[in-house]
């Protein structure tokens, strides 16, 4: 992978988005991880109209450790998937208490062992509380990822290798909200805008190779 191709593409999108600010609402490192566990098959603008009266209900993580399922259940309803979601999040409110003096734990490892929580998840908590190298490979990330040539597989795993590999370790994790960020304003699944889009001149050039 061509080194000058990566830090020109770094260096347009941080022109282009320069504040790389994470899509979900919050306040706080467990609003983050339970905001992200109800984004998963879900709008980010869906959960951000959900978050506000979840937040307020139950402001703290002792709280929603102590939540009722059905009352978690009928305030993200719809977001999909609530009964899981809202499980996921009582038990992980308890698991955080018990183990971690309510506190969201900052590795891999560790992150991977609370009820819902994937990769995905744990790489945004990562990168957005402990501004760590993480690369959170969502439907934006790996699409973005492909057509510009920084990887060649649709699986999330595969493409967080891959750009961990060729981003630097202090851009990944902005860099993987600017391709959200792009994908929504130019780079669209069925109808990409590329005459209009700020790295045309790059692109191109790689897809063509």
């Amino acid at each position: 992978m061509d080194k000058a191709y990566i830090s020109r593409l770094i260096e347009l999108l941080e022109a282009e988005y320069p504040q790389a600010l994470c899509s979900l609402d919050y306040g706080s490192d467990w609003q983050l991880l339970f905001a992200t566990r109800l984004a998963a098959q879900c709008t980010d603008e869906r959960v951000n109209m959900i978050t506000p009266e979840l937040f307020s209900r139950y402001p703290t993580l002792q709280a929603l450790a102590e939540a009722e399922a059905e009352e978690v259940e009928r305030i993200i309803h719809s977001c999909g998937f609530f009964r899981s979601k809202a499980r996921d999040i009582i038990e992980t409110s308890r698991l955080l208490l018990a183990e971690y003096g309510g506190r969201v734990p900052d590795t891999m490892e560790e992150l991977l062992r609370l009820p819902g929580v994937g990769r995905k998840t744990a790489n945004i908590i990562l990168g957005d509380i402990y501004h760590k190298p993480a690369v959170v490979a969502d439907t934006h990330c790996i699409r973005l990822a492909n057509r510009m040539g920084l990887a060649d597989s649709k699986d999330p795993y595969k493409v967080e290798l891959r750009l961990a590999q060729i981003i630097p370790p202090e851009k990944q994790s902005d860099f993987c909200h600017r391709l959200v960020l792009h994908g929504r304003k130019y780079c669209a699944a069925r109808k990409p805008d590329c005459e209009g889009c700020p790295i045309n001149g790059l692109c191109p050039k790689i897809m063509a190779g």
